[in-house]
């Protein structure tokens, strides 16, 4: 049985839930959260709000199984993860990881995501994405799990 939404989150909410990280990685994940809308537009967002780190899933529909990548704050930097990573084209071997699905990048700035390497490795997940991603919908934010106490 698929995982419910606790709740639909504007766009003020979740830089609520962004600003409780530290300043640095808030400013960090706001910014990287921007250009993966500019990559990945029509992405279903699936925010999981966890005690140690904040994941936040780009799907091509509101299910965790369908995400094309995710952004994964933790205490000084960020992970773009792919989950195709095994498979993608990396001829300059951004991706780290050994494991057969997911591979990820550390983001230490958000203009990481906007080099041509980085760029090309989003569209060909994109490209993966099983429904295709329809860039054109409306963008949703789902908040899918939160272990923080108010």
């Amino acid at each position: 049985m698929a995982k419910k939404a606790l709740a639909t989150l504007t766009d003020a909410q979740l830089n609520a839930i962004i600003e409780q990280r530290s300043p640095e990685i808030a400013r960090l994940t706001k910014a990287s959260v921007a250009r993966m809308r500019k990559h990945l537009p029509g992405a279903a967002e699936l925010v999981y709000d966890k005690k140690n780190s904040l994941v936040i899933g780009f799907c091509a529909a509101d299910r965790a199984s369908n995400v094309i990548n995710s952004l994964a704050t933790y205490s000084k930097w960020i992970n773009l993860y792919f989950f195709e990573g095994d498979t993608l084209p990396d001829p300059e071997g951004l991706l780290k990881g050994a494991g057969s699905m997911v591979r990820s990048i550390r983001i230490t700035d958000a203009a990481e995501l906007d080099r041509p390497a980085v760029k090309a490795l989003i569209a060909a997940a994109a490209e993966c994405a099983v429904p295709p991603l329809d860039r054109k919908a409306k963008r949703k934010i789902v908040l899918r799990q939160s272990t923080r106490r108010s």
